[in-house]
């Protein structure tokens, strides 16, 4: 069996990953593109070793900070990791925000060794509308889409094929769970999390890493850390990053919803924050039914 445990941001995937866990004797492998990489824990809310309790853990930790790990790079380690478990008579639960390595994984989605993302900046959107034109392509994105120029002409320089059978679910025994919640609700718990990253050492974290800024993609990108480059430029104080970061998470979040809704045949629960426990019994009881 393979549980895939989806939601936005800070709202409860990694203990109900760990109660499933525990009750199905399963493996849990992450999907979060910030939580591959070592040395990235406060940040991105990583799992703690006592609150793992014990279950094995996978592609968490394992990229250093200077590599530019890929989609492409997580699938191939995912898929390779899935069927050695599968061989094993092992359970599976996937859970993570990152829904493109989720889908990448999964689905039957080809990437290419070495692909690279070029985000043109050096280029007008009528510049990378001609260098599309140049491989003769019948369908092309309006002048105004910038987003999919950009993500086209990545393809076809990556020599990525322009059609996946996306669609289809190459494991065909996963369960799709999603965690959700109102709005108000999870954008307070977003906010509250975020005080708790500063109140754990958030800035001493980021500190630490200050050196690697200049060859780090991750540090560059992943919120949680981002947001921090202008504090040490002075252009910004403390309080202004921490504002910025729980901005950018509730924006995310949104995002992530959008993705997890066209791209995944979910079942959805509500989390019960008062009592997680009865989230917990909701999914087991699900599944059970599934099941049986």
């Amino acid at each position: 069996m393979i549980i895939a445990i989806l939601g936005p941001t800070a709202v409860g995937k990694t203990a109900l990953s760990i109660a499933l866990a525990k009750k199905y004797k399963a493996d849990i492998i992450n999907f979060d593109a910030m939580q591959v990489y070592v040395k990235l824990d406060i940040g991105t809310a990583k799992v703690t070793n006592e609150e793992m309790e014990g279950v094995p853990h996978h592609l968490l930790s394992n990229v250093s900070l200077d590599r530019n790990y890929s989609v492409y790079d997580y699938q191939k380690d995912a898929r390779s990791l899935i069927d050695k478990l599968l061989k094993e008579n092992k359970n599976i639960i996937l859970v993570g925000g990152t829904g493109l390595y989720l889908k990448a994984t999964l689905f039957d989605y080809n990437f290419s060794e070495g692909t690279t993302y070029n985000e043109y900046t050096d280029l007008t959107n009528e510049e990378i509308l001609n260098k599309i034109k140049s491989y003769n392509i019948e369908e092309l994105p309006h002048l105004n889409n910038r987003k999919r120029l950009v993500r086209l002409l990545n393809k076809l320089e990556n020599n990525e094929p322009i059609t996946s059978n996306g669609n289809n679910l190459l494991y065909k025994n996963t369960i799709f769970i999603g965690l959700t919640t109102d709005r108000n609700t999870l954008y307070d718990k977003i906010n509250k999390r975020v005080d708790i990253m500063f109140n754990n050492g958030l800035l001493e974290e980021v500190e630490s890493l200050k050196d690697k800024f200049e060859n780090s993609k991750a540090l560059n990108t992943a919120i949680g850390y981002k947001e921090f480059i202008p504090y040490f430029n002075r252009e910004k104080t403390l309080d202004e990053v921490k504002d910025d970061i729980k901005k950018n998470s509730r924006h995310y979040a949104k995002r992530q919803y959008t993705f997890f809704n066209h791209q995944f045949n979910l079942k959805w629960f509500n989390t019960n924050y008062n009592d997680f426990n009865k989230t917990i019994n909701e999914v087991i009881n699900y599944l059970e039914e599934l099941n049986n």
